[in-house]
């Protein structure tokens, strides 16, 4: 067994497990409900080095949690060659499945419904199903890039030139509301947007990982997030998360985590950090402080 390696790189993985309770953003042009966070703010995480007289932060990652989905968002869609309806708000497959198959009661599907009528139909009710649990309260909470972009404003009806509302389900509106949301990704590839098809498979931005809790579809356990950061972290004598307004550069911002690491073990330090107002709240980190000099065996 040879060492491994990572050649040409000096910095350093944060692995982060994230409580449960760990705040997620609201839906834009939303309020926020409590345990959420305004949708204009963001969290970063710093490390600390500290002196006699004062203490020096470094931000290391900004991020940003979201619901896996969020059904409020205008550019929750279907995208790619194997979708039915591209550019279909999600919120609405079932009512264009309906529209297609004539079937309103899959317990009574009218005559002339085919077999395949009738499972597209179950199967589109189930979707909204999952959809549903999946942004709930209790669904996946998805830890993201940070982006301050926002989509264009939703037209009030269905014959605007704008972005339809997620209502209209006629296939020049789904067109429509493509390219504009495939516009609005192009011009911020970190401007998140989830989708129910592939968890980890956005249909824009990056995912670093999930907030640990529970698939409320079939009960698993997720959670876990990385970041490769540039920077070897070696030297650094606590970390800590805040959250930010977007915008604003002079300031950390609102403490909501903080811990000292433990002293490293071939290389890795480990860190719990805990909240000054919350004790639901909590994270827990392994960082691996130079990939440089990475000696672990594989």
């Amino acid at each position: 067994m040879a060492a491994g390696c990572v050649d040409g790189f000096r910095g350093s993985n944060v692995q982060i497990d994230l409580s449960p309770a760990t705040p997620a953003q609201a839906s834009p042009g939303t309020t926020p409900r409590p345990g959420q966070l305004a949708s204009d703010v963001h969290y970063r995480l710093f490390a600390i080095q500290e002196e006699a007289d004062r203490a020096h932060l470094f931000e290391i990652q900004r991020f940003e949690i979201h619901p896996i989905v969020d059904t409020l968002s205008p550019c929750f869609i279907d995208v790619g060659e194997h979708v039915r309806f591209p550019g279909l708000h999600v919120t609405r497959y079932s009512a264009k499945i309906e529209e297609v198959t004539g079937i309103t009661d899959v317990a009574n599907p009218p005559p002339g419904a085919t077999e395949q009528d009738q499972i597209d139909a179950a199967t589109a009710i189930q979707r909204m199903s999952n959809v549903m649990r999946l942004a709930s309260d209790t669904g996946i909470k998805v830890v993201t890039s940070a982006s301050t972009s926002t989509y264009p404003p939703v037209d009030a009806d269905c014959t605007g030139t704008g972005l339809p509302p997620a209502s209209c389900i006629g296939a020049d509106a789904n067109a429509r509301r493509l390219a504009i949301c495939q516009d609005a990704w192009r011009a911020d590839p970190t401007l998140f947007e989830g989708t129910d098809r592939v968890l980890t498979a956005p249909l824009n931005g990056t995912t670093f990982g999930f907030v640990v809790g529970l698939n409320p579809i079939n009960l698993a356990p997720v959670g876990g997030a990385q970041f490769f950061v540039d920077e070897a972290l070696g030297g650094t004598d606590a970390y800590a998360i805040y959250t930010q307004q977007d915008g604003i550069e002079d300031s950390p911002g609102t403490l909501v985590l903080a811990g000292r690491p433990t002293s490293p073990t071939r290389g890795v330090r480990h860190a719990h950090l805990t909240s000054p107002v919350s004790p639901n709240q909590s994270a827990d980190l392994a960082v691996f402080e130079n990939l440089g000099e990475d000696d672990v065996h594989f």
